[in-house]
């Protein structure tokens, strides 16, 4: 099960960040426009996003192990269509479909650290969103070196390899059995199950906050991931060093995913912790903007910290929640929610640019969703869960929460 949960996490986001360094390349054969690769930008949250609404059924009534390993699948065979797409439209609908197999994984990830991890939430989480961030990295600094070997096609195909891989450790556990005979001893499932409507997340300050958080962190870095490389280009840099800093921006999720999951597990109010990721947003953007070009890496760095925010939003999920329902409730909705909302910032974030403006009302646009972000943080900031305001079980005196 371990080895497996950080096999999906470690296959989970080459599919996003290949692509951005290749805009070029992919252009020169497939005629994107600003719209289509506006489109391209914003399909990574709205595929979380639709994943998010569809998954609280599917949280009902079909085991998590057969959801992951659904997940898993579809996220390979969209990354095998879009390498042999030969239109826009076909290379859109495989990526959107590789974009819905990462949802369903970001949805299903909370609740199985619930169901057997209970105890290691912290750790686990932070490993979970360490490796989320290596898989980014990895794919955008390849993606060039990839591209001039062999091509584009096989460098945004070659990672599907990766995520057919960690079906296997999924494929062995549900043959073998061995889940079942698991959740049968899991410390969670020990408890009643609540009621298929007892947990309501949109009828709490709990759920939406959470929600307004993965929009406000998701809108900056997904636009980050589709345009950062096209934004330092524009600015006189190589293609090849904007790749570069675009991986440099993703693996800056590492230090901060081993750290904040296991530092916001044990502070009762860690709101201080969001409005720093968002301090670091800001402060990277404006050198980007304008400080000289020679000193892009430093101001990338900064704004990479910042997205230390998207595990502080991972980690509250099981934090204010205290049974694995719980857990896949709120996942569900506010990553549902929350990515619907941040879908419009990157396709925003193409259209607000003109020739000669800096980029300047496109960085604005990501500024107005770190206000959202710090909104969300202070809803979710006092101590309470979300199973406190719906009709399930109360937890027992002296129980611990992680």
């Amino acid at each position: 099960m371990l080895a497996g949960l950080l096999l999906v996490a470690f296959s989970a986001r080459e599919a996003v960040s290949a692509v951005s360094p290749l805009l070029g390349q992919i252009g020169a054969v497939l005629p994107f426009d600003a719209v289509t690769t506006g489109i391209l930008a914003m399909l990574p949250t709205a595929g979380f996003a639709v994943m998010g609404f569809l998954a609280l059924p599917l949280l009902r009534r079909v085991q998590l192990e057969y959801l992951v390993l659904v997940a898993v699948l579809l996220t390979t065979f969209g990354q095998v269509g879009r390498a042999v797409g030969w239109n826009v439209v076909v290379f859109l609908v495989f990526t959107c479909v590789a974009m819905l197999g990462i949802g369903l994984i970001n949805v299903v990830a909370p609740p199985l650290l619930m169901k057997y991890f209970p105890d290691r939430i912290g750790v686990l989480a932070a490993l979970h969103v360490t490796l989320l961030g290596v898989s980014t990295a990895v794919a955008a600094q390849c993606a060039i070196p990839l591209e001039s070997r062999f091509g584009w096609r096989f460098s945004i195909g070659i990672w599907a390899a990766l995520s057919g891989f960690a079906a296997l450790p999924w494929l062995i556990l549900l043959v073998t059995g061995r889940t079942v005979a698991r959740s049968r001893t899991s410390p969670v499932n020990t408890k009643a199950s609540p009621p298929a409507n007892g947990v309501k997340p949109w009828r709490s300050s709990i759920g939406w906050g959470t929600a307004l958080v993965f929009a406000g962190c998701s809108s900056n870095t997904f636009a980050a991931l589709t345009w950062l490389p096209v934004v330092l280009v524009d600015r006189g840099m190589s293609q090849e060093s904007a790749g570069s800093m675009l991986a440099l921006y993703s693996i800056l999720a590492l230090p901060v995913a081993l750290v904040v999951p296991m530092v916001v597990v044990r502070m009762s109010r860690p709101l201080p912790v969001a409005v720093l990721f968002v301090v670091a947003f800001a402060a990277g953007y404006g050198g980007i903007i304008f400080a000289p070009s020679t000193t892009a890496a430093v101001w990338v760095v900064i704004a990479g910290l910042g997205q230390g925010a998207y595990s502080f939003a991972f980690t509250m999920i099981n934090k204010r929640t205290r049974t694995q329902f719980g857990s896949g409730s709120l996942s569900a909705f506010a990553q549902g929610t929350g990515y619907a909302l941040a879908s419009v910032g990157p396709l925003l974030f193409a259209l607000l640019h003109s020739p000669g403006d800096g980029w300047l009302p496109s960085f604005g646009m990501l500024g107005a969703w770190l206000v959202v972000l710090v909104a969300g943080a202070v809803m979710v900031n006092k101590p309470r869960m979300l199973e406190d305001h719906s009709p399930v079980p109360k937890q027992a005196p002296g129980e611990a929460l992680f």
